[in-house]
């Protein structure tokens, strides 16, 4: 983890590498540019050039124009910003600048957060294993940002959701010779003592009371036990009488189990396939930072899913909390087995919504690719529409896929009252069906599958784990604190 600090200014002070944002031609006229330099700068923004820079005898004038067009969305602009922001933060450090100050003359403070938000973001590293990390440390430490272009609170919140996306990217990218189930728990335990929310940690007895077959059934083949995180953020001001609750799926290795997967691009990346653990935890990290006033509830199961000697095989039965029973028929759809243990329990809340998020399935990875989250769910329009805008705003969108009920009968099985996979087809789908017949309340489901973790950086999203998810349910829960 590496957070660039925010420092507000009243001057800019010689010596010191500037930015300059502008979104309008005549603009250019008020930076202060000479003659030949104004003209350079034209020029290359006919030409579409990139990066625009000056160096003054090693001090850098970084230069970014953002013309919107009429029928760009208010959100692709606040996203150029941003991938603006990462390709000049990369530029700082491969110059080994640490101030960089900000200059607008766009007069749009929005502008402004949504550029330090880039530079935030591009800014992580994940350096605990390199024995030479001094070496590596990014350069760029200060964003300089002159008080009467600044959002103050704006500027504090976008600090608040990078610190919390970087503590769920650190938990992605920890191996599990490190975060097993119970190093997770004690991970999200410093999270909730830091930012104030509360955790309760059921262990694998309290599981086994609890009857969660699902989770008790992966865990299985594993030598580690598994746990059942519970985190609250619950302030006397919450605008909700009945609380949200999310649900993230924590299988910190996924081996396949019996169903072993292939190594090459598949087991070797499945340290990640608790990135909907991470994002939930990273959620409550943050929205219990910014006080917002609203009632949330984390649910995050977490275990193994090995071929240890004890592990469970395709055709057992399982009998889970809700009572139900499923005939495992791959030990690989995993996921879905805990997730609704978690969800049948979020019953004892009687939820206004829940959402869960899971690396759930490789075919929503191969149906939109790293590009944005498929969801589905049964609850109201208003509710998806209002996702679907936090989804933009923050660039983690979203695609819905259909649960036709016709999709129910992939689901069926003849020894049980469901099988755990619904066949070659609609795999995205067929699992959100398994899911739902958990739920009796308002549910949708984010499979993230593609975008968690990638293998090359897209911007300020780096290569491995991205924290998808962490700022798409801040903004959302933003909204309804409103």
């Amino acid at each position: 983890m590496f957070i660039t600090k925010i420092k507000l200014i009243k001057k800019i002070n010689p010596g010191v590498h500037q930015l300059f944002l502008f979104d309008k031609v005549t603009q250019l006229e008020q930076a202060g540019f000479t003659k030949e330099q104004l003209t350079y700068v034209k020029q290359a923004i006919e030409q579409k050039q990139k990066p625009l820079l000056f160096n003054h005898s090693g001090v850098f004038q970084f230069i970014v124009f953002n013309e919107p067009k009429k029928e760009d969305a208010p959100y692709k602009i606040s996203e150029q910003w941003r991938r603006e922001a990462s390709g000049i933060a990369n530029l700082c450090n491969q110059q080994k600048i640490e101030t960089l100050a900000i200059a607008d003359l766009t007069g749009n403070s929005g502008n402004v957060t949504d550029t330090v938000e880039g530079f935030l973001l591009s800014n992580y590293q994940f350096l605990k294993y390199r024995t030479g990390e001094k070496n590596g440390v990014n350069a760029l430490k200060t964003i300089e940002v002159l008080e009467k272009d600044a959002d103050k609170n704006a500027l504090k919140e976008t600090e608040i959701i990078a610190e919390a996306t970087f503590a769920a990217r650190d938990l992605v990218n920890e191996p599990l010779s490190y975060l097993t189930a119970e190093q997770l728990s004690q991970q999200i335990k410093s999270l909730g003592k830091k930012s104030g929310f509360r955790v309760e940690v059921f262990n694998k007895s309290k599981i086994k009371a609890l009857k969660m077959g699902g989770l008790l059934g992966v865990n299985l083949g594993s030598p580690n036990p598994p746990t059942f995180n519970i985190l609250e953020w619950k302030p006397k001001n919450a605008k909700n009488k009945k609380p949200f609750v999310l649900v993230g799926k924590g299988v910190v290795y996924d081996a396949g189990g019996l169903s072993l997967k292939p190594t090459p691009n598949s087991m070797d990346k499945m340290k990640c396939d608790m990135a909907g653990a991470a994002a939930v935890a990273g959620a409550l990290h943050a929205i219990a930072q910014a006080k917002l006033a609203v009632h949330v509830v984390g649910l995050i199961p977490a275990t193994e899913n090995r071929p240890g000697g004890n592990a469970y095989v395709p055709g057992d039965v399982l009998t889970m909390h809700s009572g139900n029973t499923v005939e495992v028929l791959n030990t690989d759809a995993e996921g879905r087995l805990i997730l609704a243990d978690a969800l049948s329990y979020a019953k004892k809340y009687k939820p206004e919504l829940v959402i869960d998020l899971a690396t759930l399935t490789g075919s929503a990875a191969a149906a939109i690719g790293s590009e944005g989250i498929v969801y589905m769910g049964t609850a109201d329009e208003s509710v998806k529409k209002n996702l679907e805008t936090s989804g933009n705003d923050v660039y983690e969108r979203l695609v819905e896929f259909p649960l036709w009920d016709e999709y129910d009968n992939y689901i069926k099985s003849d020894i049980a009252d469901m099988k755990n996979i619904g066949g070659a087809v609609a795999g995205a789908i067929t699992a959100g069906m398994f899911l739902k017949r958990f739920t009796d309340y308002p549910w949708l489901h984010l499979d993230i599958a593609g975008p968690a973790y990638i293998d090359k950086p897209e911007f300020y999203k780096p290569k491995n784990a991205t924290g998808i998810g962490v700022r798409l349910l801040f903004d959302f829960f933003k909204n309804k604190a409103i």
